[in-house]
């Protein structure tokens, strides 16, 4: 549990997430209001890591679902577990056939077997999918569901309730309620536009990239062996190129990656050559590639 905005931070910056107020201000509110937070920002600013960071400053089970299209209520809730519900059918055979000794019709036998139904229906042979298995958590967990943009707009109406109650139907058990309400952390890369009701449920966090001087630190924190000069020669060409007009600007991940590509390299500086090299660490489309090419001048300069 968090007492204080500022806890928030030290705690998340002792598990080597650098955040500012205001990420620190939300995560803080969603944990004492019980409401979920819906992170939305660029490719690659830290919102998975946020929810994995958050998990560990409160010493809470992590539970991740990641969303694509084509997701469904099956692979997102539960499963039967038809294997072994056949299994324990032919264990118990035997049971079964003295169960139906003596009825005089069809009907009388599908009505015996059939107030057997909790024997076979029940929470044993359920397989949980990560949004059963934070309700049924026996402690409150952390549940991230990275990259709700991607599911289906059926997917998403499904997850109103969910956010909403915390509950599940069943049909062949019953409603199960959460045991303790989970800090739900939903982000979103904006590939598509969210309904307006499921963005009602959520507290809202925008993190774009940040400040060369926040990226910076973060490059320190996380990059080992890396000389000061070197780590800001990355961080200000970095920078630099998100200036440009590309199809997909680095977020902090592919500077850490080319951060600690060129400590592996034995790199002391920046110059041109060394950023022609390895500017594939750095965007991932080969125009955008060609385009810093033609800029290295300026890259390196920065």
């Amino acid at each position: 549990m968090f007492t204080s905005i500022e806890e928030v931070q030290e705690r998340l910056g002792a598990e080597k997430y650098i955040s500012n107020r205001d990420i620190a201000m939300v995560i803080y509110l969603a944990e004492k209001l019980e409401k979920p937070v819906l992170v939305e920002g660029p490719a690659g600013v830290g919102k998975t890591d946020l929810g994995r960071v958050t998990a560990a400053a409160l010493g809470r089970e992590f539970i991740r679902l990641q969303c694509y299209e084509g997701l469904d209520e099956a692979k997102a809730l539960y499963e039967w577990e038809y294997s072994k519900q056949l299994l324990y059918t032919q264990i118990l055979k035997d049971v079964l056939a003295e169960e139906l000794e003596g009825a005089k019709s069809l009907a009388e036998a599908v009505d015996r077997v059939a107030r057997q139904d909790e024997v076979f229906f029940s929470q044993k042979f359920i397989v949980p999918r990560p949004l059963l298995k934070a309700i049924l958590s026996d402690e409150p967990a952390v549940l991230l569901i990275d990259e709700v943009d991607k599911s289906d707009p059926e997917f998403e109406a499904f997850l109103l309730e969910i956010l909403s109650d915390f509950q599940v139907s069943i049909p062949e058990l019953e409603t199960l309620k959460a045991r303790h309400i989970p800090l739900v952390i939903l982000t979103s890369n904006n590939a598509r536009e969210l309904s307006d009701a499921l963005k009602r449920r959520c507290l809202h966090l925008f993190i774009d990239f940040p400040e060369w001087e926040q990226e910076l630190e973060i490059v320190r924190l996380k990059v080992q062996g890396i000389s000061e000069k070197l780590a800001e020669q990355v961080v200000k060409a970095v920078h630099r190129i998100r200036g440009m007009d590309l199809k997909k600007a680095p977020g902090i991940s592919e500077t850490l990656d080319w951060a600690r590509a060129l400590v592996v390299l034995n790199a002391k500086t920046l110059d041109q050559e060394t950023v022609r090299a390895t500017m594939n660490l750095v965007l991932k489309y080969e125009k955008d590639i060609q385009k810093a090419k033609e800029n290295l001048r300026d890259i390196v300069e920065a």
